[in-house]
């Protein structure tokens, strides 16, 4: 196989790892997981690495179970990505607000500041958040139905759009000599009335350098879909098998082009949980040995939580249920997902608990350097990625281990960049 471009990588960065037990593993330091410096350490090793862009993912809510088990959200994505900009100089940031509980004009203020505050590495995440437990911290007593939360996310990306474009990109002027800073004939109301939303503009900041934040979305329903297809220049999904991964990749492209959009300018970026050892029995064991570490009644409460169907009353040693499907209003692909495998590969519910612990259903490469390389050539030569969303297991070892022996392996094979191309997102995933 021969790459006539290059893949994209982004870092989808943690407290501790994306292995649901990565906390009580003994190379995970506690004591540092809430202060700055760990997380400028690691997205400076990525930077380092020349990855595309690092990711925070963010919830509303979190429960009990959680609060028990390590799973505790880290920092608001925002927040973060603000530090995080002053202390590194070319990698990308993308943060995951939610449209469900925001407004479009406080949220598109916000990431253009962040973008003018890092010369335009910022990238959003659109979610649509869809359970009942966030709905009920933001005074509603359930979420909006599916098809109602995608409706209100188009509306209220269409706004956001339109207020980062309410300035010309040479709408500053800047002329101190003649007492002209800005041509206010060049900077618009956006006049915005919708079914959700009512929005005078303009915004009140100039276009950053990268003109808008990048625009990312990662959910696999039908309207996430039509809604990536519309709206998404960077996709993060998931997929277990490289036939699932070639389906989904063809089909998001197909729906690309059917919008009258480019599809070489909308990354597919699935995810995947590498766990890499200099032979394979070795990095078997650095699996077993995470795996020991779980509880599967807690994993058994996450599954429930994820797919909205409680499970508690079946054996674990049973076979996975029928889910109703047309009855899921929250995360409905990664039901869907979750669902396929367990039928594809005749999982009782505790092999399952098992195969996600890793990484919620993302797909997990356990081997040495050349055999995970391996896999991600052929995902991204056969037509199944543009990159990947790399999610270590543990953020302590996880990531340098990935630097140290991927990277290389990768750079070998002519399929990632030794340098940065640009200076902004934008350029870092080609969409200037």
């Amino acid at each position: 196989m021969t790459a006539l471009r290059t893949m994209h990588l982004n870092l989808f960065l943690t407290h501790v790892g994306h292995h649901e037990a990565a906390w009580r593993h003994p190379d995970t330091d506690l004591s540092q997981i809430y202060k700055f410096d760990h997380y400028q350490r690691l997205t400076q090793l990525a930077e380092e690495a020349k990855f595309d862009s690092i990711f925070f993912a963010d919830r509303l809510s979190i429960s009990p179970q959680a609060v028990a088990h390590g799973a505790a959200s880290g920092y608001e994505p925002l927040t973060l990505m603000s530090a995080l900009a002053v202390v590194t100089h070319r990698i990308g940031l993308i943060g995951t607000v939610s449209t469900s509980f925001n407004d479009p004009f406080n949220l598109a203020r916000r990431f253009s500041s962040i973008d003018r505050l890092s010369m335009g590495r910022v990238g959003w995440n659109i979610v649509t958040s869809g359970t009942d437990v966030e709905a009920q911290n933001f005074s509603y007593d359930s979420s909006p139905l599916h098809r109602e939360r995608y409706e209100r996310a188009n509306e209220f990306v269409e706004v956001a759009l339109k207020l980062w474009d309410s300035w010309s990109p040479d709408a500053l002027i800047l002329d101190q000599q003649n007492g002209v800073f800005a041509d206010p004939n060049r900077v618009r109301e956006i006049q915005h009335r919708g079914t959700y939303f009512a929005v005078r503009g303009p915004l009140n900041m100039p276009r950053s350098p990268q003109g808008r934040p990048l625009l990312v979305q990662a959910g696999s329903s039908e309207d996430g879909k039509e809604f990536a297809a519309k709206w998404a220049e960077a996709i993060f999904t998931a997929q277990q098998t490289f036939d699932d991964a070639k389906k989904f990749y063809s089909d998001i492209k197909t729906r690309v082009a059917q919008a009258g959009r480019d599809p070489a300018r909308v990354k597919v970026l699935p995810g995947i949980c590498p766990i890499i050892g200099t032979t394979k029995s070795e990095a078997k064991a650095k699996e077993r040995r995470l795996h020991t570490l779980t509880t599967p009644e807690y994993s058994l409460s996450q599954l429930s939580n994820r797919i909205g169907f409680d499970l508690s009353p079946y054996p674990l040693d049973g076979p996975f249920p029928e889910l109703p499907m047309d009855k899921v209003e929250g995360h409905r692909s990664r039901s869907e997902l979750i669902a396929d495998l367990a039928k594809r590969e005749n999982l009782t519910i505790r092999d399952l608990l098992v195969r996600l612990a890793g990484g919620r259903g993302h797909k997990t490469i356990t081997g040495t350097p050349k055999d995970i390389a391996d896999e991600m050539e052929r995902w991204f030569c056969d037509g199944a990625a543009d990159g990947f969303n790399v999610m270590p297991q543990l953020m302590f070892g996880g990531l340098e281990e990935f630097i140290e022996h991927i990277i290389p392996e990768l750079r070998r094979r002519g399929l990632f960049r030794t340098e940065y191309e640009g200076t902004t997102l934008r350029e870092h995933y080609g969409l200037v």
